[in-house]
């Protein structure tokens, strides 16, 4: 007579190398008993043995389910070590995630749904996802055009896109001084030059602009006028109307970077001050999931056709599946209760954050997912970015940010969203305890 622990431990085995994968779903327990030459309260034993292992899940009408794996456990802080914490990439992800998502996902899953779903579509995707997208794009009493909206297969794609359209190669686009560092990839991969632009404490100055445009024309203007990357700055609304005044008197074209502007929706872009000389950019990346690619570009009538074009030469398309997800997301409000639990999560982080590099001067928002921190001397940011290497923490210094030959200030960007909060507080706290010493106590033979 076969003991129980040892069909579970088949079962496992099966799971480890594959053969029944993440979703796969177990035969019903009686069914199980006779392909195993088991009795049924046997079955009922394996089946418990597999969710006490955390292999399988249970779902009340429907089955029992491989259960996707578990994490791997966070490095320790010590030297050496294995794994690292990652403060560079900044994915915000909130426990209700994977439930809200799947449970939207419901109708999507069947046979002739999915048919649909995973049929080819164009940049403008279709008439019933732009209404849902401009919902999910829309923020601070703006909402954009539905017809306006297209679509990519990410915002990496859309900004590539909207630069491309926009700017020739040998082309001249004003960025911000301290500026995400994808831009810098597009403009070199396109052969554009990129012109940094002075900021303040407000962010970008627009007088900046004109100065810029004035000592040689500049094609086109890429900002992030709400929480900017890297430094979190969200533009008051006066410095926003006098930036679109500039562009409109100048006839100059913006990209506006609003990835991270969903954790403040309570203020317009710079699209509704200059809505026909603005292409937004977004994404469902940092909103729903990190897997989730979707990139929307919000163009003005005058620029709809390059950016399309852009878009098809590159082969940038949309998955429909996911454009199908969106609309369904967004129709049940699952949208809305991600982005209400990322606004929660990300002020959360913010207090660990305080609270850790309490002395430190550190420039952040409290609805933001990063942080930018000006390194206490004499440290250099090179430096510190080894010696925290070195305790098995990633940062990202303020050179991968700077444009041109910008003088790079000694600092770091910390992504606050990756890690698990009891993580991020040990890795912030390493950190401070790290900024406390000298460099040279961390010189290595």
């Amino acid at each position: 007579m076969k003991d129980y622990r040892s069909v579970a431990d088949a079962v496992a085995d099966e799971i480890r190398s594959g053969a029944l994968r993440p979703g796969d779903r177990l035969p019903p327990q009686r069914a199980f008993a006779r392909r195993h030459g088991i009795a049924d309260s046997t079955a009922t034993r394996v089946y418990r043995e597999l969710a006490r292992r955390g292999l399988t899940v249970g779902e009340v009408g429907r089955g029992t389910f491989v259960r996707a794996a578990r994490a791997d456990p966070a490095p320790a802080l010590t030297e050496p070590v294995a794994g690292r914490i990652d403060l560079e990439l900044n994915y915000p992800s909130v426990p209700e995630q994977s439930a809200l998502l799947a449970e939207g996902l419901g109708g999507l899953l069947r046979p002739d749904a999915l048919g649909q779903a995973l049929r080819p579509v164009g940049a403008a995707g279709l008439p019933a996802v732009q209404e849902s997208a401009a919902g999910i794009l829309a923020r601070g009493g703006w909402a954009p055009d539905p017809e306006r909206i297209l679509f990519t297969g990410n915002g990496r794609q859309a900004l590539s896109a909207a630069v491309a359209a926009l700017v020739p190669p040998g082309g001249r686009l004003g960025v911000e001084e301290l500026t995400y560092p994808l831009v810098k990839a597009v403009a070199a991969r396109l052969g554009i030059v990129l012109v940094p632009l002075a900021m303040d404490a407000d962010g970008l100055v627009p007088q900046a602009v004109a100065q810029a445009h004035a000592a040689a024309p500049l094609h086109a203007v890429y900002v992030q006028p709400r929480l900017h990357n890297p430094l979190s700055l969200t533009m008051p609304e006066q410095r926003v109307e006098r930036l679109a005044e500039v562009l409109l008197r100048l006839g100059l074209p913006a990209v506006e970077d609003a990835i991270w502007a969903f954790l403040r929706d309570d203020l317009p872009p710079l699209a509704a001050y200059a809505p026909e000389r603005t292409v937004v950019i977004d994404s469902l990346s940092k909103r729903i999931a990190p897997g989730l690619s979707l990139g929307f570009a919000i163009t003005p009538p005058a620029l709809t056709t390059a950016v399309t074009t852009a878009l098809r030469a590159g082969g940038w398309a949309p998955l429909r599946f996911a454009l199908e997800a969106a609309h369904r997301w967004q129709r049940g409000g699952t949208v809305r209760k991600l982005v209400a639990a990322k606004q929660r999560e990300a002020a959360v982080r913010q207090r660990i954050a305080a609270r850790c590099l309490a002395g430190f001067a550190v420039r952040s928002d409290e609805r933001s997912f990063h942080a930018w921190w000006d390194l206490p001397r004499p440290w250099r940011a090179d430096t510190f970015v080894a010696a925290a290497a070195r305790h098995g923490i990633a940062v990202v210094p303020a050179a991968a940010f700077t444009v041109g030959d910008h003088h790079a200030p000694n600092a770091v960007r910390l992504g606050l969203a990756t890690p698990p909060p009891d993580v991020l507080a040990q890795a912030l706290t390493t950190l401070a305890e790290l900024a406390r010493t000298a460099p040279e106590d961390h010189v290595t033979d």
